[in-house]
């Protein structure tokens, strides 16, 4: 039986006690993947991000692919069709957006995430509501629109915990895959035990 732990908190060694059948991977930024990493700083790239880099090498070999992770950051990654990984962007995720208008601001509310908010709100909890989300998802568009200038042929894969609140709302063709992250720690594992 073989497993894979990623873990950016808490104690990986209780997983190994839990379970000591297991041939654990340990993913850092030193274990083999099955993509080049030309990131500037291999040792901070976060591991969600090279195991979705990892998904995105199993899953559309030789192909540009941007993979764009709604979570508690939005992050952007972008491995090119030579099965190099370049880097890319991070922005605040929804939540983090709103939390920051409560906590930056003298006056405005903390207020939860709205699935159906319009473009046009008429109350500050709906306003906030509104330009979280709906500008999440103009992000997301813009960002896809720049990258489709330098890369013509480019696939995008959306995923994270708020895929399924952005995908209704993002213009541009993508493959909503929330499970993208799991694939990608699948594509790891499999990469060291060949």
């Amino acid at each position: 039986k073989f497993g894979i732990i990623s873990s950016v908190a808490g104690n990986p060694d209780r997983w190994i006690q839990l379970l000591p059948s297991v041939s654990w991977t340990m993913l850092t930024s030193k274990t083999r993947v099955p993509f080049i990493n030309k990131y500037a700083t291999p040792e901070t790239l976060g591991l969600d991000r090279i195991a979705l880099a990892s998904a995105a090498i199993m899953n559309y070999p030789n192909q540009d692919v941007l993979v764009i992770d709604a979570g508690t950051c939005i992050t952007f990654d972008f491995i090119s069709a030579k099965g190099d990984y370049l880097g890319g962007a991070i922005s605040p995720g929804i939540n983090m957006r709103l939390q920051s208008m409560n906590l930056l601001t003298a006056k405005l509310p903390l207020v939860q995430l709205s699935k159906s908010v319009d473009l046009v709100e008429n109350s500050t909890k709906s306003c906030l509501q509104s330009g979280a989300l709906i500008g999440a998802a103009a992000e997301i568009d813009g960002v896809i629109d720049r990258y489709k200038e330098r890369y013509k042929n480019l696939i995008i894969v959306l995923t994270g915990g708020d895929t399924k609140v952005l995908a209704p709302l993002v213009k541009n063709g993508i493959f909503a895959r929330q499970n993208f992250l799991l694939e990608g720690l699948h594509a790891v594992l499999a990469h060291n035990k060949l």
